[in-house]
């Protein structure tokens, strides 16, 4: 009884905040579209900060975001709630799997976001996909990328995937600058109700594939105080000539280290 009662109260809490800054996020998009400057970048931010505390998920960073651009930020994907945790951090926009574009409700909130739908299985369009990340990073945006290119279970970094590293490099042809940034950032679900959570209970939040969104959603929702920290490593510089697999080498074993 208790377990539907908060969800309950917490989605009918995060239905009433959404409803509250998405007509704002909308005629933010409006504007844009109209060479206007306006606030798309910001609305999210508030709107997962105050997703976190409604879903009593408490948030701890550890190491400071570089402030040098273009910035590729390369995080390790657990579950749904990645997505959350980092949008309240500060503004950016993710790269996520074409068919995210279409899912009811999330696809909306993706696109409002500004997200970059790509086509990780299309190989011989990677190059495209990687331009369309470099030109985004090359504004000064600061893009997130999965290079898992899905979630695990929360116990193991599964192998990364190297093409759009590539676009790490373009945006400094782009932007013609010197050289380009990729921070590692490390998320760990650390504790739940103050106690840790080990090998044996980070699958419950985790999103594995075999589970389903709304399953994942219902029990992350139930669970409440849930503690986050998001561990930000140090920057690995590149240039036109690095080598991307190299660079994702570097970026994965600071992400394993962070997470041991």
């Amino acid at each position: 009884m208790r377990r539907r009662l908060r969800l309950i109260w917490v989605f009918a809490l995060a239905g009433l905040w959404l409803l509250l800054l998405l007509p704002v996020q909308l005629i933010a998009h409006g504007l844009l579209k109209l060479g206007w400057r306006a606030p798309v970048t910001v609305v999210p931010v508030i709107f997962h900060r105050g997703l976190l505390k409604i879903m009593g998920v408490r948030l701890r960073r550890t190491g400071p975001l570089d402030a040098r651009r273009p910035l590729l930020i390369v995080s390790n994907h657990v579950s749904w709630l990645d997505i959350v945790v980092l949008s309240a951090l500060r503004p950016l926009s993710f790269v996520a799997k074409a068919d995210m574009r279409d899912w009811p409700f999330f696809g909306l909130l993706a696109r409002l976001q500004r997200t970059v739908f790509v086509r990780r299985e299309e190989r011989r369009s990677a190059g495209q996909q990687a331009d369309m990340i470099a030109e985004r990073m090359a504004a000064r945006e600061v893009m997130v990328l999965f290079p898992e290119g899905t979630t695990s279970d929360g116990n193991v970094l599964l192998p990364f995937k190297t093409p759009l590293f590539e676009a790490a490099k373009r945006a400094i042809i782009r932007a013609q600058v010197g050289g380009a940034v990729v921070q590692p950032c490390a998320i760990d679900y650390s504790q739940l109700h103050g106690l840790s959570i080990g090998r044996a209970e980070r699958p419950h939040i985790a999103w594995p594939g075999e589970i389903g969104l709304e399953e994942s959603l219902i029990n992350v929702v139930a669970t409440g105080a849930l503690d986050v920290t998001v561990h930000i490593g140090a920057s690995i510089e590149l240039s036109e000539q690095s080598n991307r697999k190299i660079i994702a080498s570097e970026a994965a074993a600071a992400l394993r280290e962070m997470l041991r």
